[in-house]
């Protein structure tokens, strides 16, 4: 299986970092194909621009959106890792959606209707925040962004939404044990969604 895991996050050393990196280094142990895109290191625009627009005429992507979905080709899971910011994903990766997975790759209009293009491909998301996760579950905040982000995403292209999985508590004193709990967490997720086999 083919996983692409998504980071969205500027710091290089930030949990949502470590969280990517447990996922692509676990996911690789048990001899599965991953891709790493970290959008801020790859210096992704996320503005989509107004000549990639559709059109009567169809679409027409630019040079860096065809070689990110040619990259995308044959993955069968997208990983997303990233911080709450005011209860969102970061514009780079809600960028990151409109362009890459936007009319032609996620999803066509044809006879005047919406169809899905990305059947039989699944999506799970790592998120983070310096809220507790009682809060972020009890104010509604995860179950709010799973519905306008996970699952719209997912209807419209045809992704299946595994699991979202969300991580409270994150803070620059956290300590090196729940550091590690967590990235656990992580591995133990892994497992039980994608059934890995050690080699």
């Amino acid at each position: 299986m083919k996983h692409v895991v998504i980071l969205a996050h500027p710091k290089p050393t930030s949990f949502c970092a470590a969280i990517a990196r447990t996922c692509v280094e676990h996911l690789r142990a048990t001899d599965q194909e991953v891709v790493l895109r970290d959008l801020y290191a790859e210096n992704f625009d996320p503005r989509l621009k107004a000549e990639e627009l559709p059109t009567a005429f169809g679409v027409t992507p630019a040079a860096d959106v065809i070689a990110e979905r040619s990259m995308l080709s044959g993955a069968k899971s997208l990983v997303f890792v990233y911080p709450f910011w005011f209860n969102a994903p970061p514009a780079i990766l809600k960028g990151y959606v409109d362009r890459v997975l936007g009319m032609g790759f996620g999803y066509a209009s044809i006879g005047g209707r919406m169809e899905s293009l990305m059947d039989g491909v699944s999506l799970t998301s790592f998120s983070t925040s310096g809220a507790p996760e009682h809060w972020v579950e009890s104010t509604g905040a995860l179950k709010a962004l799973m519905t306008v982000f996970d699952q719209h995403v997912a209807k419209v292209c045809g992704l299946r939404v595994l699991d979202h999985v969300h991580f409270g508590d994150i803070v620059p004193n956290m300590t090196e044990e729940w550091g590690a709990d967590t990235l656990q967490r992580v591995r133990d997720k892994l497992d039980g969604l994608f059934a890995l086999a050690y080699v």
